[in-house]
């Protein structure tokens, strides 16, 4: 029973940030969600849109885990895998803090944002990404079974390349500058050497 409380915990929290950062940016007339909208064709939209497909059914089978307390692993996996969610949901709420109102969920196509570097930013490329995958990851190990781990590993994945689509397009909207960051830190965490 523990274990469920502290899954559906993490659960609320993570998504609670997600979802109140979308209703907070809503209000000053910001669209957060912008995955696969617009005018986005080819790759992009492909990866978009299985991109929002897994993390949905990532979410439902991350419920439906919690909720029948679904564990096959012996109980240090449930310790670890609860540690490295409440650090994914930290990454996660820091990551978009820090954004500010330049957070979007998806590339955006006609929204002005900021290049941010400041605070986690100068430690990892892609904390928000960081935040997910280590909250996914937690929660696996903490409810892990065979349906749970095939839509972490999908949506993980699709996270992955949309993360590769993504430094693609700030490399394009932010030029030298976004090349220099991308030289100095790495795209999940840490810093290259000078």
């Amino acid at each position: 029973m523990k274990y469920q409380i502290y899954g559906i915990i993490i659960l609320l929290l993570f998504y609670g940030v997600y979802l109140g950062k979308m209703m907070q940016q809503r209000q000053k007339g910001i669209q957060t969600d912008q995955i696969a909208k617009g005018n986005k064709h080819g790759k992009l939209l492909w990866v978009e849109l299985f991109m929002k497909l897994a993390t949905y059914l990532t979410v439902c089978a991350e419920s439906i885990s919690v909720i029948r307390n679904i564990h096959q692993l012996p109980v240090c996996f449930r310790w670890i895998g609860m540690a490295a969610a409440f650090l994914g949901v930290i990454v996660f709420g820091v990551s978009v803090y820090t954004m500010k109102d330049s957070w979007r969920a998806g590339i955006p196509e006609n929204d002005k944002t900021e290049f941010v570097t400041a605070g986690i930013y100068g430690w990892s490329r892609n904390p928000a990404f960081l935040g997910f995958d280590l909250t996914y990851i937690g929660l696996l190990l903490l409810f892990f079974n065979q349906v749970l781990m095939a839509f972490s590993c999908f949506a993980i994945l699709m996270l992955h390349l949309q993360i590769l689509q993504e430094e693609a397009y700030l490399e394009t909207l932010f030029g030298t500058e976004y090349i220099k960051y991308k030289n100095c830190v790495r795209r999940y965490w840490g810093k290259y050497k000078s």
